[in-house]
């Protein structure tokens, strides 16, 4: 089986690998639509038992790593305001030992109250973790300077996480989760033909087409764009994420021809509800009692519901539903819901 290095820098976060569920109800509803439905399972990393969970706990554990590795006791890192990145670092900062300092930027501009109360920003407060709220426009290369400055100042030693924890570190993750789930479909018997996820950061996009190219496999990645409007936004940058990623595990280089992107689904820009968004949402949570979130997961299976109906994924595949969490999120939007 193939696996990654073993000397990279690591902190533990999480227990074990996370379910690979089948997804049978979604597929009946599906079918019951009139169109040919491919098998249908999801990858649980809602369940990687952080603080709620989520896919950046994973990242985290390799950032963390990276982080005590050079001495430092403060990680730093920015967001939308209801950034799941950021309270999954509010936690491992926590669980380290290590100050957390969020830098959570005022972007998506959702007027709901509950939005700039409740869901990840109270879990964030609860957690200890130093919040600064910037305006949007704001200057983030000279708000991240000022932080780090006073950090230093006082003595502190920080490092920078970038947003969503998506560089060659952090993405290193997803190449072992690809590695995971491939390991996982083997156990049971399944050829997996293609992952669906929702792309955001890149650094999950960019950590399974690495792991991909590491295991030399077939499987489609299959990503829904929730951030950039099209492909030339999101190339180059998910190329060199991916890239840098396949170096550092001694996995061949990714190609442009590699990146499969759906951009039918970001609806008025990230972090903005679509009704499709809401649609998927409730559909799987009242066939498989999986809450999926408004920001990424509730768009990419939008994406995968709305390619399946549409006819553009083969009845005969084996499909799997990467869910990456935020369902923390789902109380900032209940007006979205009502």
């Amino acid at each position: 089986m193939t696996q990654l290095p073993e000397n990279l820098p690591h902190y533990p976060l999480m227990d074990g690998p996370t379910p690979l569920q089948e997804m049978p109800r979604l597929r009946e509803a599906l079918l019951s639509e009139g169109q040919p439905c491919p098998h249908i399972f999801i990858k649980r990393d809602d369940l990687t038992g952080l603080a709620g969970g989520g896919n950046k706990t994973r990242k985290l554990e390799y950032l963390i790593g990276d982080a005590l590795e050079k001495g430092a006791d403060t990680v730093i890192t920015a967001g939308a305001v209801q950034s799941n990145h950021a309270r999954q670092t509010a936690a491992a900062a926590a669980k380290a030992g290590l100050q957390a300092h969020l830098i959570l930027f005022e972007t998506v501009g959702y007027d709901e109250p509950a939005y700039k109360s409740s869901g990840n920003l109270l879990l964030d407060r609860i957690l200890g973790a130093n919040i600064r709220l910037e305006p949007k426009g704001a200057d983030a290369r000279a708000v991240f300077e000022e932080v780090m400055n006073e950090i230093r100042d006082a003595g502190g030693t920080p490092y920078l996480i970038p947003v969503g924890g998506s560089n060659a570190v952090g993405s290193t993750a997803y190449a072992e989760v690809f590695l995971e789930i491939m390991s996982q479909a083997k156990t049971r018997g399944l050829n997996v033909d293609r992952i669906v996820h929702a792309s955001g950061s890149l650094g999950t996009h960019a950590g399974l087409l690495a792991g991909r190219a590491l295991a030399k496999s077939a499987t489609r990645i299959h990503a829904v764009s929730v951030s950039k409007p099209d492909r030339a936004s999101l190339l180059d940058e998910l190329l060199e994420i991916a890239n840098q990623t396949a170096d550092r595990i001694g996995a061949d280089p990714v190609g442009d021809e590699d990146v499969h992107v759906d951009f039918r689904h970001l609806g008025d820009g990230y972090g903005l509800p679509t009704t499709s968004m809401v649609s998927a949402v409730e559909l799987v949570a009242r066939t498989e009692g999986i809450l999926l979130d408004p920001v990424y997961t509730g768009k990419g299976m939008a994406g995968l519901i709305s390619s399946i109906l549409n006819g553009e994924i083969p009845e005969n595949e084996t499909v799997v539903f990467l869910h990456t969490g935020g369902m923390p999120g789902l109380f900032a939007y209940p007006g979205a819901f009502n």
